[in-house]
């Protein structure tokens, strides 16, 4: 294996809460002295979420409001309000660091009806207050692929309105969930609670690249342009034809499919077909991040995993996730070895290859940060002609005594 390095697009903002801060002022939401106005939090993985909510915050509050941070996630954390309020935590969302109270339920209002009878749920925390700020990234989703993807339309339909909405939103169906979000969001959106939202748009290497204010009126058409913007950023593998792609770590906080179906080219949905690229025959993987805190829903898109990472998993974490989402399939835990080794070799083993030395295998140390990997010697001669990859020379895959894979040291993106 050979050390690459992968150069993406890199527009990034040095400082964050001067430009929510900006944002906020052209955004100029109506009427905030005096009343209190629930912040939305919930998504993992956004780098920057905690100055940004702790600008928001501390703007808010000058302009005379009581801001509250409201917890809306969906059906993650276990379905309960306490998970909820640890996850919370684990993102680093305090009442210390981000300067309000962090507010978590998992009881609900109903807003309305869409025409199609579909139900505007929200977290009754939000309800009580006088209006909300929505605050989320715009990227692509991993259960639905168009119009737009995970952003403010979904924050409002699926995570503020917490189980019964992600359970009615994931019946619909991957062909139907991005219409049906869009209704659901509009019912929300014609109640004049919502006051406008951030969107975070983040570059390859987890950086905030672009914040954008957008007002509620403008947030179906908005959100369109911010997804095609934020999808151009995304990081992706060197290649696209894979024997054998190995994923040292997967997690909630690296997608909420653990790996990012749009990374590794797998949906595993049923009456969705999956992309021509990229093609990979077999993924392993080896770890379960500690901040998924057990859920590995999404660990059904690997083919050999690890007895390590089975042995992480919280059953009921995973389970309430998957049966919420209704795709029982990307649940199902694949071929376990005991070890790194014995995935890796089981992995080559089933392809029964012609000739193993020239398999084609990239090392990731998760579906997040691309910017560094390790490339089989026969994918050398490919790479050394393409533009965006510098790539060192080989060396043998090493393991320890007991078998597991030498831990990724990723040296990170220059500054």
């Amino acid at each position: 294996m050979a050390r690459a390095s992968v150069t993406f697009p890199r527009p990034r903002i040095a400082d964050v809460a001067g430009e929510v801060r900006r944002r906020l002022e052209e955004l100029s939401p109506p009427r905030l002295a005096g009343r209190r106005i629930a912040v939305t939090a919930g998504s993992r993985g956004i780098r920057d979420i905690v100055p940004v909510l702790a600008a928001a915050v501390a703007w808010i509050r000058e302009q005379g409001g009581d801001p509250v941070i409201v917890g809306a996630m969906g059906s993650h954390g276990g379905g309960t309000e306490e998970g909820q309020r640890r996850l919370l935590a684990h993102l680093g969302i305090t009442p210390e660091r981000v300067g309000a109270p962090v507010l978590t339920s998992m009881e609900t209002v109903e807003l309305g009806t869409t025409p199609r009878g579909l139900i505007a749920y929200c977290d009754r925390n939000a309800v009580a207050c006088d209006g909300i700020l929505v605050v989320n990234r715009i990227k692509p989703h991993t259960a639905f692929a168009e119009p737009f993807g995970s952003g403010l339309l979904k924050m409002i339909a699926v995570g503020l309105g917490k189980a019964p909405a992600a359970a009615q939103i994931h019946r619909q169906g991957p062909a139907e969930m991005g219409a049906a979000i869009e209704s659901i969001a509009a019912v929300a959106l014609t109640t004049r609670r919502i006051l406008g939202g951030l969107a975070i748009i983040e570059n390859a290497f987890d950086e905030t690249a672009r914040i954008a204010g957008v007002p509620p009126d403008a947030m179906p058409r908005e959100e369109r342009a911010l997804f095609a913007e934020a999808r151009a950023l995304m990081p992706s593998l060197p290649v696209d034809a894979l024997d054998v792609l190995i994923v040292d770590e997967v997690g909630k906080n690296y997608s909420g499919t653990g790996m990012d179906v749009n990374v590794v080219g797998r949906w595993r949905l049923p009456g969705m077909a999956e992309p021509a690229a990229p093609a990979i025959q077999r993924i392993v993987a080896l770890r379960l991040s500690p901040e998924s805190e057990g859920n590995a829903q999404g660990i059904g898109l690997a083919d050999v995993v690890t007895r390590a990472l089975v042995d992480a998993i919280d059953p009921v974490a995973t389970y309430v996730n998957t049966l919420v989402s209704t795709y029982v399939q990307r649940a199902f835990v694949p071929v376990t070895m005991p070890t790194d080794r014995d995935a890796v070799e089981a992995a080559l083993a089933s392809l029964n290859l012609p000739d193993p030395a020239a398999a084609r295998v990239v090392r990731i140390p998760n579906t997040l940060h691309l910017e560094e990997c390790e490339v089989s010697e026969s994918l050398i001669p490919e790479l050394q002609t393409h533009p965006r990859v510098t790539v060192g020379s080989a060396e043998p895959m090493s393991f320890s005594d007991d078998g597991g894979l030498r831990r990724f040291e990723a040296r990170g993106p220059s500054p």
